[in-house]
């Protein structure tokens, strides 16, 4: 059987499996420019679990206090959802750091399985920093056929939102 031949049977013999697919990855990703040296926004945002301190959605923060790969926070977001994520890169000297969901919670957060990667740096001049938060997720219901609160434009709505929130309420904080 010739090959094209055979990939057109297959799909006559198993249209479902054909038509079937899993969620794609969405992608979110928001900056914001700080009045501010990139030591001054650094020393802001570094502090792993210190996220409470400056992300106006979330009520509080706790942590183990490692900055380094392995190191936890839960945050507890203003409707009260806790989400529960892990460092997977830590670089003072660069004024970044990557982290990740480790315990799904979608009905605090319509969103599964995401890494976000947090940087500063410089903004032109010495006076202002460039802060930039960038994420790789799926939908918070990764079957064939999500609720609409938990689908692929919910998931994107929110983390863009989480991450404008954010970046808003870290340049109120740094520059008052």
């Amino acid at each position: 059987m010739k090959p094209v031949v055979f990939v057109f049977a297959s799909f006559l013999m198993f249209p479902v499996l054909a038509l079937a697919h899993g969620p794609t990855p969405q992608k979110a990703k928001e900056s914001v420019i700080i009045n501010a040296p990139v030591a001054t926004v650094w020393e802001a945002v570094k502090q792993f679990d210190g996220i409470a301190n400056w992300h106006p959605d979330v009520k509080h923060s706790t942590g183990d206090g490692k900055h380094e790969s392995g190191g936890t926070r839960t945050i507890t977001l203003q409707n009260g959802g806790q989400l529960l994520e892990e460092l997977d890169f830590y670089s003072d000297k660069d004024h970044e750091y990557s982290y990740r969901l480790k315990t799904e919670n979608v009905q605090a957060f319509p969103a599964s399985s995401y890494s976000v990667t947090l940087q500063v740096s410089p903004g032109g001049d010495t006076d202002h920093s460039t802060v930039v938060l960038k994420s790789r997720f799926y939908r918070g219901d990764t079957g064939n056929t999500p609720p609409e609160n938990l689908n692929d434009e919910a998931a994107v709505k929110a983390m863009n939102g989480f991450f404008k929130d954010g970046l808003a309420g870290l340049k109120a904080q740094v520059e008052k």
